[in-house]
């Protein structure tokens, strides 16, 4: 297996994850969100050109109100943090239950420690209960009352890969 940026040659056409939104995003939109340079694309492939799973990341900011008073003022007073944003992760219906949403997971955490530039905390908007028991379960915060927009800092994750 491995990972690599979406391009003309994965085979995204019949990419199923049971979830109708994650599945039209890959077909459809995310050749356009990467010419566009709004996000970047990763998929997980095996000898196929296919997908077995894939996600997306991008910059995003967190304000500094929105984070637990025992990190804020931690921080320095600007009104909001850099952040690296994993909008999107999703396993082929398949090939749920080998562990392949946490090998993207941690590829994601990889990519975003290894940048060349600042970003305080990884973001993630979990999609149902059931994403964001997934996220909690790797230490992830919520950042919203609701508790879909999650984080975690980067310095927990660069503890992971120490």
């Amino acid at each position: 297996m491995r990972i690599d940026a979406l391009n003309d040659g994965h085979d995204r056409t019949a990419f199923e994850s049971g979830v109708e939104p994650l599945d039209r995003y890959i077909r459809t939109q995310a050749s356009q969100d990467i010419r566009k340079r709004v996000a970047s694309c990763f998929v997980l492939t095996d000898v196929s050109a296919a997908p077995l799973g894939y996600y997306t990341l991008a910059a995003t900011s967190i304000s500094l109100t929105d984070l637990p008073a025992s990190l804020s003022k931690k921080l320095p007073r600007y009104p909001a943090v850099p952040a690296t944003l994993m909008g999107r992760l999703a396993v082929a219906s398949q090939h749920r239950g080998r562990r392949l949403g946490e090998l993207l997971l941690l590829d994601a955490f990889s990519r975003a420690l290894r940048a060349e530039i600042a970003t305080y905390a990884f973001v993630v908007d979990a999609k149902d209960e059931a994403a964001a028991g997934f996220y909690r379960a790797y230490d992830f915060q919520p950042l919203t009352a609701e508790g879909r927009r999650m984080f975690i800092p980067m310095a927990e994750i660069a503890k992971l890969f120490a």
